[in-house]
C-alpha cells in the first residue's frame, strides 16, 4: 500500500452511518492523529458550520477533531470566490437559498446579503425553500447574477428514505434561468483542489476516502488524486466493477488499511 501525506475523508457512510457508529472509521481516525498525519473530513453538507459537524462526532461518534478538520463547499465557494476577486469578497453582495453552514462562510468571509442585482446567487440545500426564495434567485440569475451551485447531489438519505437534495434545489433555478450552474462540491475538482491547500499537500501525496463511487471517488479521479473506496456506505462491489475508471484502492473496513 502506498504511503500518503494527507488524507481527504468523507463523512456519511465512511466515518458513520446516520446515526450509527462505524468504529473502525474511530480507530482510523485515532491512528491518523497518533502518526501526525495530516486530514480534512470533506463532507457535501452545507447546512452545518464545521463547529456544528465536530460536536456531532464529538457526542455521537466519539471522535475528537477540530473545527478546522471540516471542509465544505460553503468553505471551497468563499475560496472560489476570492480566486475571483482577488484574494478578497469584502462587500460583494451575494442573494444565498441555503442554510446557516452557507451563510455563515459568506457572511464571514465579508459578503453582504442582497436581493437585487447581487454580484453572485448561490444555492444550496434549504429545509425552508420557498417559491419567494426561487424568485428572487430566478430573476437575479437572469439580470447577470453569477449562479453557484453548492453541489449537485439530487438525493439525500434519511430515516425515511430518499429525500431531495442540493442538487434538486439548485435544478429547479436551472431550469427557471435557462442557466447552469457553477458547482464546486464533490464530485467536481474545485473542492478537491481547495482542499488541498487548506492541507498543505500535494495532489500526488494525498488520497480521498470515501464510501460513494459517484462522488467521492469521482472527485478524486478528476482533481488527479488517488482514491480509496471503503464498502461501508453507498457503492456496491459489482456495481463498481462495472465503472470505466477504478479506484485506486478498495477495502471493506478502514481496519484493513495501513498508514
Amino acid at each position: 500500500m502506498k504511503h500518503y501525506n494527507g488524507y481527504l475523508i468523507d463523512l456519511d457512510g465512511t466515518i458513520y452511518r446516520g446515526s450509527e457508529r462505524i468504529p473502525a472509521a474511530k480507530r482510523f481516525v485515532e491512528r491518523l492523529q497518533k502518526k501526525g498525519i495530516p486530514f480534512l473530513f470533506l463532507t457535501n453538507n452545507t447546512t452545518k458550520t464545521p463547529a456544528a459537524v465536530v460536536k456531532n462526532l464529538a457526542d455521537n461518534h466519539d471522535i475528537h477533531v477540530q473545527p478546522e478538520q471540516v471542509y465544505t463547499p460553503s468553505l471551497a465557494t468563499v475560496s472560489y470566490l476570492k480566486a475571483k476577486n482577488n484574494g478578497s469578497v469584502q462587500g460583494k453582495t451575494v442573494y444565498v437559498i441555503g442554510e446557516i453552514g452557507l451563510l455563515s462562510a459568506l457572511l464571514g468571509a465579508g459578503m453582504r446579503l442582497a436581493e437585487t442585482n447581487p454580484d453572485y446567487v448561490v444555492v444550496g440545500l434549504d429545509y425552508d425553500v420557498t417559491y419567494h426564495k426561487f424568485e428572487i434567485a430566478t430573476l437575479a440569475v437572469r439580470a447577470g447574477s453569477t449562479f453557484i451551485g453548492t453541489n449537485a447531489d439530487k438525493n439525500l438519505p434519511n430515516e425515511r428514505g430518499l429525500v431531495p437534495g442540493a442538487g434538486s434545489v439548485i435544478s429547479l433555478v436551472e431550469h427557471a434561468t435557462q442557466q447552469q450552474a457553477i458547482y464546486i462540491g464533490k464530485p467536481e475538482p474545485i473542492i478537491v483542489q481547495a482542499a488541498l491547500s487548506v492541507l498543505n499537500t500535494t495532489a500526488e501525496q494525498t488520497v480521498m476516502v470515501g464510501d460513494n463511487y459517484d462522488t467521492d471517488i469521482r472527485a478524486g479521479i478528476n482533481a488527479h488524486v488517488d482514491t480509496l473506496l471503503v464498502y461501508t456506505g453507498v457503492s456496491k462491489k459489482e456495481v463498481v466493477a462495472k465503472e470505466a475508471v477504478q479506484p485506486t484502492h478498495e477495502i471493506d473496513s478502514l481496519d484493513d488499511w495501513e498508514l
